[in-house]
């Protein structure tokens, strides 16, 4: 299992996700017979197949121990240059006819091999089709006859209350299949992921659900397991998953282009809190307030301006900054966009083309809009960083000498996961937090394998 939150309570990704017990089923009245949902599950089960890996990952270590003069003279040992990794999980088929597998990313991250078994004991060699860590979706490829996939439900009419059952492979037993209710719905902010709006369930989700399947009780997929809420490494009853409907958006482009192609907008944003809501006239708090407009940008060319309030997307309602990042993001580039929105007390629409999102790199002062950073930029976690797929944050490439996050102790390399305790998925994310923050700064960083906090002035 790997642990990439150093926060309390912690969010647990599960690669090796328990809760008590179990919603219990009707009793049966007079002689009719005892509901049972083993129908349904006998044609499910089959779609939900044991994931295993086997991979490695380069260790960091001082420049100095690889230098021949400094190891001889101190005696210094060979010392391991990478380290073997096992991992287990689940997946889903969803494609029978093209043997495609739906997982998450941080089952299969850092694999070398990845092996699936069948629920009638059949093993294959899985090849890796694309993965996503923003949003830790991840499709692999097995090429087997008599296989059966999953149909899919559309997660947005999941209504609270909803009965759903949770298939997988918890501690490596084998298939398990435990039951519960649609706890909560649109869960975002968890650092979970970088795009969340996430499904949270009480059925149970132990270590090594992770990629199985959220089902509901027609037999359709609603989603995959990916975490739970825990205070203690053990389940409370709170488990989430990611929607189906985002899972197949990532994954088309995935099997299309191997890759996500991020849809961008161009305006950073930040939550209708009541008191802009108050300030704006509004009587709402939902919806998202554009702060900056970037130049050259969709939301220039759609004639967008700070200030203005985001309400709905091609329809779609928008609950907050959140929301609306994550529904732009999983546009494909290209796509028409309709904007409702509200400006000077008026309600407004725009039309956009979703643009694509360059190279996500903040140079100095020029990105990063807080002089406690002046000298210094990051960029997001590429496949070369040793943590890619494990954490969410931004690599520091660059600190200048004598400069204040110099001397608080950031260095080149570092990982920063979070601002003043509120998690940083991507350069985005960072440089629209930093911007909004006039205070000291307290960045959770990540160095080798520990995590410290270090405090700008």
């Amino acid at each position: 299992m790997k642990s990439t939150r150093y926060l309390l309570p912690a969010l647990i990704c599960l690669t090796l996700i328990t809760a008590p017990a179990a919603a219990l089923s009707p009793q049966a009245v007079g002689e009719s017979p005892m509901p049972s949902l083993a129908p349904m599950l006998e044609q499910v089960t089959p779609a939900v197949v044991n994931i295993s890996t086997e991979g490695h990952v380069e260790l960091r270590t001082n420049p100095l121990f690889n230098d021949p003069f400094f190891r001889r003279f101190f005696n210094v040992p060979n010392m391991p240059q990478e380290r073997k990794t096992q991992s287990l999980g689940s997946g889903v088929i969803v494609d029978a006819n093209r043997g495609l597998v739906l997982t998450n990313n941080h089952v299969i991250a850092n694999a070398d091999q990845i092996s699936v078994r069948l629920t009638d004991g059949r093993r294959f060699s899985a090849k890796l089709v694309g993965t996503d860590p923003e949003t830790d979706v991840a499709v692999i490829q097995i090429k087997a006859t008599g296989l059966v996939s999953l149909p899919l439900a559309d997660s947005e009419r999941l209504r609270v209350g909803d009965f759903v059952v949770a298939i997988g492979n918890p501690f490596g037993l084998g298939q398990t299949v435990t039951s519960g209710i649609v706890s909560a719905l649109a869960r975002s902010g968890l650092g979970i992921t970088g795009y969340e709006d996430l499904i949270q369930t009480d059925a149970s989700i132990n270590p090594g659900n992770s990629g199985g399947a959220l089902v509901t009780l027609k037999g359709e997929l609603a989603g995959i397991n990916t975490a739970i809420y825990s205070q203690s490494g053990g389940n409370i009853g709170i488990g989430f998953a990611i929607p189906i409907n985002m899972a197949h958006q990532v994954m088309e482009q995935l099997v299309k282009f191997g890759e996500v192609k991020r849809g961008y907008l161009g305006a950073e944003m930040q939550n209708l809190d009541p008191e802009l809501a108050a300030a704006f006239g509004l009587s709402g708090h939902s919806g998202a307030v554009l702060v900056t407009i970037l130049p050259d940008s969709p939301a220039q060319r759609a004639g967008l301006r700070a200030g203005d309030v985001v309400t709905t997307v091609n329809g779609k309602h928008v609950r907050d900054a959140a929301d609306l990042r994550n529904q732009i993001g999983l546009m494909r580039v290209g796509d028409a966009v309709q904007l409702e929105f509200v400006r000077d007390g008026k309600s407004m629409k725009a039309s956009a083309q979703v643009g694509a999102r360059g190279p996500k790199v903040a140079e100095g002062t020029s990105g990063i809009r807080n002089p406690r950073l002046a000298g210094v930029s990051v960029a997001d976690l590429d496949e070369h960083s040793p943590v890619y797929g494990q954490v969410n944050g931004v690599q520091v490439t660059q600190v200048a000498n004598g400069t204040a996050a110099w001397k608080a102790g950031l260095r080149v390399g570092d990982v920063i996961l979070s601002v003043n305790r509120v998690e940083v998925p991507d350069v985005e994310s960072f440089v629209m937090l930093v911007g909004q923050t006039n205070g000291q700064l307290l960045l959770g960083v990540l160095r080798g394998n520990r995590t410290a906090l270090l405090l700008i002035k």
